[in-house]
């Protein structure tokens, strides 16, 4: 992982750019991810973790109406997080992570394991799903890569 993050920073800093975070599942890993990079204040201006539906709503401005059709855990979710983030922040990048790490809380429809990436970028919002296995741990750091790799890809673009 340090190499992807080297090779975020470095994309980041050649451009002149900046990154903000909107992390459920993970609950801030990513942003530790970043901040554990000497000079990261260069370009990461910081992040939410909203847990909660309501700081959903409030921080991130995701509409209560996607939250009542979609749920938390949905692409329009993170869609709405990764945009809201960038908003709230003005960054040029925004990422965002809704899933269900587990043990519990999963459904035949959404089982543990599901996360949905958005990330939120000058040229349009990308969303992307996947589902990892393995314990509560290993599903939020196989999450944590996939942000950062789909950032990767969005900041490279």
């Amino acid at each position: 992982m340090d190499r992807l993050l080297d090779q975020l920073a470095a994309a980041l800093l050649a451009r002149q750019q900046t990154l903000a975070t909107a992390e459920s599942c993970t609950g801030g890993l990513v942003g530790a991810a970043l901040t554990s990079l000497p000079g990261s204040s260069a370009w990461y201006l910081g992040g939410v973790i909203a847990y909660a539906n309501d700081l959903k709503i409030r921080l991130l401005g995701v509409p209560a109406e996607i939250l009542a059709a979609h749920g938390a855990v949905s692409l329009e979710t993170a869609r709405a997080m990764a945009a809201g983030a960038r908003a709230a922040t003005a960054a040029d990048f925004a990422v965002a992570l809704t899933g269900i790490a587990g043990p519990a809380g999963g459904t035949p429809e959404k089982p543990v394991g599901l996360v949905f990436i958005g990330v939120a970028a000058p040229h349009g919002t990308a969303t992307f799903k996947h589902h990892f296995s393995g314990s509560r741990a290993e599903i939020r750091q196989a999450a944590t890569e996939a942000a950062l790799r789909h950032l990767l890809e969005a900041v490279a673009s």
